[in-house]
């Protein structure tokens, strides 16, 4: 990457001037400029609709393996899901806490619960893996399309698998579904971990056979080193966090699955009733995925926001400059520093910054101060436990009613929204130890007793 002059940024300060409240570490609500019609942003994409029906499928043709060697699954036949839960009571704390009123019902998509590895990256992550191997399969004529992919759970398939490696730089949750899975399934597998990754985090992936390496450096090292090894090894595969497309799409899969949901729940998305998806954002293939699945669904009757915290605003400064990948926060003294360890990127990804331009409604940033009130709230007012980047998302809602007006008037939305819907995608938080979840309420308790007084 370049090293930025100081007249470049200067430059850039003048032409972005929002970018002086993100180096000042202010919380901002940014409208995307470069949103498009669906049916015009779409045909620039280099994924498409087939692109996730095949993911979905492949997917599909694994449930009978993930059943087995899961057992949390069987319930679900072998598909990693997680439900779909209305949050009324916490919808009124945040209209106390923010004097805002939210027009709309508000629920919570909990991917905190996900099986196998308790956070979103269960479904890019495990999905990455799972394609890898069946092409490795596949190319040594040891699976076919017509088999029961349950076969794969014996000796056969693992000592195969042992003969190749799996690397990955994570800050912890993407290292944890990567690791758990290509351990499953017999790979070798190293996860080259962030200084931000908690210790909890490396200790169970390493209780799973797992290789862990730690930096003192930030994720934008950890995916360095892991790409490192992957190139000196020609048995190992490099998940690249940054620009994979199958990550992308494994995320993608999780449209239809909500659409499902929401059906369920007799929720009507259409012209009149708009809906509106909060997403917490690190590097950006998470939020990305699930976006652009989302687009492909309900096209321009839903509306995508990424939530960043403000010492690591990564995709909205490489989406706002247009810059993407050739800039990061580093490079204007933002340190990258956060409680939010899953957003703590300083470098966004190319790929899915390009790829979700045309269809990105906006992207806010939160303190941690903020997640920490959240995290408390939802807790007392639900009963339900996330860790503290998954609260990214929860604030969306009353930023846009309050800061997000201009957009609400652009896309005539201001007379609909109380026939819409918001959905907080909760992004992890179940594997978390009981330990670390205190401290976590405790933390939020004290800022809110401090705040009162």
């Amino acid at each position: 990457m370049k090293e930025f002059e100081s007249k470049e940024k200067q430059t850039l300060k003048e032409q972005y001037p929002l970018l002086n409240k993100l180096i000042s570490l202010e919380e901002v609500f940014w409208m995307n400029p470069n949103i498009e019609k669906f049916q015009t942003g779409i045909k620039k994409s280099p994924l498409s609709k087939e692109d996730v029906r095949d993911a979905e499928e492949r997917l599909k043709r694994f449930a009978p393996y993930i059943a087995k060697v899961f057992p949390e699954t069987k319930e679900s036949n072998g598909i990693i899901e997680s439900p779909l839960v209305k949050i009324p009571d916490m919808k009124r704390s945040l209209e106390q806490g923010y004097q805002q009123h939210i027009l709309g019902e508000l629920l919570l998509k909990c991917d905190n619960q996900l099986p196998i590895s308790g956070s979103i990256k269960a479904r890019g992550g495990i999905y990455e893996i799972l394609k890898h191997a069946e092409g490795l399969a596949f190319q040594h004529k040891m699976l076919t399309l017509q088999d029961d992919y349950s076969i794969l759970d014996s000796d056969k398939f693992r000592n195969f698998f042992s003969q190749y490696s799996i690397a990955v730089g994570s800050t912890g949750n993407l290292g944890l579904s990567i690791g758990i899975i290509s351990a499953k399934l017999g790979f070798n597998v190293t996860v080259h971990m962030s200084a931000d990754a908690k210790q909890w985090k490396k200790d169970l992936l390493r209780s799973k056979n797992v290789t862990v390496i730690e930096y003192e450096a930030d994720y934008s090292k950890a995916v360095e080193e892991g790409r490192i090894q992957a190139d000196s090894d020609p048995t190992c595969y490099f998940v690249d966090d940054e620009n994979s497309h199958d990550l992308f799409l494994g995320y993608a899969v999780a449209a239809s699955r909500l659409q499902k949901q929401i059906e369920e729940l007799e929720i009507t998305i259409d012209e009149n009733h708009p809906l509106f998806v909060y997403l917490p954002c690190g590097v950006g293939g998470g939020p990305g995925g699930v976006a652009f699945g989302l687009k492909l669904l309900y096209q321009d009757h839903v509306h995508c926001f990424f939530a960043e915290p403000t010492h690591s605003p990564c995709m909205l400064v490489g989406l706002m400059t247009g810059l993407h990948d050739q800039v990061s926060v580093q490079d204007f003294g933002i340190d990258n520093v956060t409680d939010a360890d899953g957003l703590a990127v300083g470098k966004p990804s190319g790929f899915v910054g390009k790829t979700i331009e045309p269809f990105l409604s906006g992207n806010y940033t939160v303190s941690d101060e903020q997640l920490y009130l959240m995290l408390k709230e939802l807790v007392d007012t639900e009963g339900i436990h996330l860790e503290p980047s998954a609260l990214a998302g929860m604030i969306g809602p009353s930023k846009l009613c309050k800061e997000g007006t201009d957009y609400l008037l652009k896309h005539n939305l201001k007379e609909k929204m109380s026939n819409g819907t918001h959905i907080i995608w909760g992004t992890g938080g179940s594997m978390v130890p009981e330990e670390m979840m205190t401290q976590y309420y405790q933390t939020g308790l004290k800022l809110s007793l401090a705040k009162k007084k």
